[in-house]
């Protein structure tokens, strides 16, 4: 499942300021979450595989609807597709949206996992035949 969001570049030139594009893409996403409704239940969203790995999706997330048991459960990786290779960003992606997914399933979690992408990559990448 994907989220899109909208980014905006405030730096001069056409390049990003000097801060991690993931943080500021990361507060993005929570903000419109936020916004929307969700509670931030854990961010990052760790899940223990074994004494010495660790998975960390970028955000857990809840939203109670109206009656108190259909409460869902989401977590949600950010993407931020900056780098020259497009392709190359979107099969990391791809790898830890499996990853996290066969993760949250084995261990357990109920969260439904997001994968948030900019909306200019959703219109530009994410609509071609290919992907």
């Amino acid at each position: 499942m994907m989220l899109f969001y909208r980014c905006y570049n405030t730096g001069s030139g056409g390049h990003w300021q000097n801060m991690s594009a993931k943080d500021r893409f990361h507060d993005a996403v929570k903000t419109a979450l936020e916004k929307d409704g969700w509670t931030i239940t854990d961010d990052p969203l760790t899940i223990r595989i074994s004494s010495r790995t660790k998975l960390y999706i970028d955000l857990g997330a809840e939203k109670i609807i109206a009656a108190q048991r259909d409460q869902r459960k989401i977590a949600v990786e950010v993407k931020s597709f900056l780098s020259a290779s497009t392709m190359a960003e979107f099969h990391t992606a791809v790898g830890q949206y499996i990853n996290y997914r066969y993760a949250l399933a084995d261990f357990g979690y109920e969260q439904t996992l997001y994968l948030a992408v900019p909306f200019y990559i959703y219109d530009d990448f994410f609509t071609q035949p290919f992907v």
